[in-house]
């Protein structure tokens, strides 16, 4: 006899006139289940793997999207997209050249003085903040005023990159999935790290750099659990990729003797140096813009909207004797990496689009800084390679492999991320002598540049808005974590009395309800105290009215709490 299943188990429905309807009513009811199991209990592996997918294909479908949007506006307002942009550019009248960036920027500043809060737009920076402090998510309402002002951006003359913003609005697809599955931090940054690997694989056809620049740069560990579902997300951006844009290697590059080519290896070292004082001058200049900026809003009392208005008058000024600024730069990196400029006109154009980048990014107008970077470095190599084979042609081989290799160094000087860049060049040409000479100056340029920031451009950024992610969870942590939790209140049998409370309050040791723990422990080191008692914040509306603590927290507890974290955060990276 067949045993009837038990009423409680969901039952598929038996086939008959309007069958649809009661299948449809199933799977929707099977696929609840499976949401509301992960919400309570966390996906499983093959649940997550399975997001991880999802996640990768939204990533790539974004970075495809935005890479998409760029270049129809471009030859909307320019005749061209990226590739053909400077050319375009200059057989339009002057005029044009200049309005449209001052309208792109005007527009640019209306978006994020509308929909954020600081006018500024969100890129990787924000995101390594994110998977740090808030649990692996990053804010949706900045991040998609930020990706629609960053498009607007680069396809009205903006002179930034396309990867920075395509990072934060991946992220916020993974942070649109942690929402649904009330993801624990731990997930929320895996997640945040498979979105963050399928943009960055979708934007330069590179699986193996995509994922490892998840690891390197955003979560800053290389986790065993975390890889799979990010290598599986880096794969998925890659056929997005790949769907639109086919497989081929964005460059070739000659075979060269392997003698000239060893012979060399210390020119690329040499030129890693050079390329660190490079980058360490472009971060330096957008910084610097970014204070002139802040000066000037300060004085003047101008509208927060006016300052990419500003910029773009600036950029369309440059841009009208030199329109290779205009965009991402592909036209003048393509131009460096086959050779066809000269060292004085090299040397020329990196000058002048260092200016063009601090203009953009210190005017707040939109866009990253990682193609920048790029375009920065094939200048520097060409010219150092121009350079270096004139002094010693017998023992050189192409200038290009030069170029190829300046574009590494610098790039992963600013991003602070010397193996992923150096794999985006090589899965870039598919060259390993390439890949030789890029990992010789990418070690040195890296090396030689972290000591001149704060690690990279990104940490450095979070270090000027007081955020020390550069220095270790150690540091970090105290910051995030609150004293809330810790509060004794006074009058339970473990709080000791009120009057031992008041007299430390007394004597000027006080802690303020939802203080950090790091200003918690600073406390605890300047009293020596066993405890500390605990106000209310002040009410301004009721400044007559004497504080009156409420409860107490413990040394032991802050350090026990610290202790604890740190501990979970070490299980993360190394689990």
């Amino acid at each position: 006899m067949t045993r009837k299943p038990s009423d409680d188990r969901p039952q598929p429905p038996a086939p008959a006139a309007g069958w649809w309807r009661p299948t449809f009513s199933y799977v929707t009811g099977r696929c609840g289940g499976a949401l509301r199991i992960m919400r309570e209990r966390g996906p499983s592996q093959m649940q997550f793997w399975f997001l991880a997918l999802l996640i990768g294909i939204g990533a790539g479908l974004a970075a495809l999207g935005f890479r998409l949007g760029i270049s129809a506006l471009q030859r909307a307002i320019y005749g061209a997209d990226d590739l053909t942009l400077a050319t375009a550019a200059e057989r339009l009248p002057w005029y044009w050249v200049l309005v449209v960036p001052v309208i792109g920027g005007l527009v640019v500043g209306l978006i994020l003085d509308r929909f954020t809060p600081d006018a500024r737009v969100r890129a990787v920076a924000d995101v390594i903040e994110g998977a740090a402090l808030d649990g692996g998510r990053v804010e949706t309402r900045e991040g998609l005023a930020s990706a629609a002002a960053s498009l607007i951006t680069l396809g009205t003359g903006g002179s930034s990159g396309r990867e920075g913003p395509v990072v934060h609005l991946a992220g916020v697809v993974s942070t649109a999935v942690a929402k649904r599955i009330k993801a624990s931090p731990m997930t929320g940054r895996d997640l945040l790290g498979c979105a963050v690997a399928g943009a960055v694989a979708a934007s330069f056809n590179a699986p193996i750099a995509g994922a490892l620049f998840a690891h390197e740069v955003v979560l800053r560990h290389f986790a065993l659990h975390a890889f799979a579902p990010i290598a599986i997300s880096a794969v998925a951006g890659t056929v997005i990729n790949r769907l639109e844009f086919g497989g081929l290697t964005e460059f070739n590059l000659p075979q060269q003797a392997d003698l000239a080519f060893y012979v060399e290896l210390p020119a690329f070292m040499l030129l890693g140096l050079v390329s660190a004082l490079v980058a360490a001058a472009l971060m330096s200049a957008i910084f610097r813009a970014d204070r002139v900026g802040n000066w000037l809003m300060s004085r003047t009392g101008w509208p927060r909207w006016l300052r990419p208005t500003i910029a773009g008058l600036a950029l369309g000024l440059i841009a009208i004797p030199f329109p290779h600024i205009i965009g991402v730069g592909y036209e003048t990196t393509a131009a460096a990496l086959s050779g066809r400029i000269g060292a004085a006109q090299a040397v020329l154009f990196a000058v002048v689009k260092a200016i063009a980048v601090a203009i953009t990014l210190g005017g707040r107008m939109g866009g990253g800084v990682f193609s920048p970077a790029l375009v920065m470095g094939s200048l520097t190599g060409l010219t150092f390679g121009i350079i270096s084979t004139a002094v010693l042609p017998e023992l050189s081989g192409s200038v290009d492999i030069y170029a190829f290799a300046g574009m590494g160094a610098v790039g992963a000087a600013v991003l602070g991320a010397p193996i992923s860049t150096a794999l985006i060049i090589f899965e870039m040409t598919g060259n390993w002598q390439t890949g030789i000479a890029v990992m010789a100056s990418v070690s040195l340029s890296s090396a030689l540049a972290s000591r001149l920031v704060n690690r990279s451009f990104f940490l450095t950024q979070l270090e000027r808005r007081d955020v020390h992610i550069a220095e270790g969870p150690q540091v970090w942590l105290p910051q995030k974590m609150r004293i809330t939790a810790l509060i004794r209140r006074l009058g339970d049998e473990n709080a000791p009395s009120p009057d031992l409370a008041r007299n430390l309050m007394d004597g000027g040791a006080v802690l303020i309800e939802g203080m950090a723990l790091d200003r918690a422990l600073a406390e605890f080191d300047r009293s020596g105290a066993a405890f500390l008692p605990v106000i209310a914040a002040p009410d301004p509306q009721d400044a007559d009215t004497p504080p009156e603590p409420f409860g107490v927290v413990y040394h032991v507890d802050a350090l026990r709490a610290l202790n604890q974290a740190l501990s979970e955060t070490a299980a993360e990276e190394h689990g």
